[in-house]
């Protein structure tokens, strides 16, 4: 079985492409914090990138910016291609299956007060724990 879960934040807007034969890409790369600090106290992170297909692609890349929080799951793929300088390159990623928001785009990029003054009137926010134990 192969199967990843990853919940993480977006380093840098999400990129859509089309193939040549008209099939939407998305790839964006996830900060995932690790679950130690290295020696010096420094929290440490892993970047994982992710590549989503069809129409999710087209959803990631209209919903997701830099900096939101977001889950993906999929699976780990390998795979490797001639560099231009005839090198041969290896890449590990995500193929992302699905996908959830976290958090609102609005929350992330605090562009929209409105809809921040709405949700505080269901009381305080409480943060997210990433350490759950299942």
């Amino acid at each position: 079985m192969n199967k990843a879960i990853l919940l993480g934040r977006l380093v840098r807007d999400p990129e859509v492409r089309y193939t040549q034969t008209g099939k939407v890409v998305c790839q964006f790369t996830l900060a995932i914090d690790r679950p130690y600090a290295s020696q010096d106290g420094q929290k440490e992170a892993d970047f994982i990138p992710v590549v989503i297909w069809g129409k999710q692609a087209e959803t990631c890349g209209n919903s997701f910016a830099k900096g939101q929080r977001a889950l993906v799951e999929g699976r780990i793929q390998t795979r490797s291609y001639d560099a231009k300088d005839g090198s041969k390159r290896y890449v590990t990623e995500i193929v992302a299956d699905r996908f959830e928001f976290i958090e609102r785009k609005a929350d992330t990029q605090n562009q929209n007060p409105v809809a921040k003054e709405s949700m505080e009137a269901f009381g305080k926010s409480v943060p997210f724990d990433e350490d759950v134990p299942f």
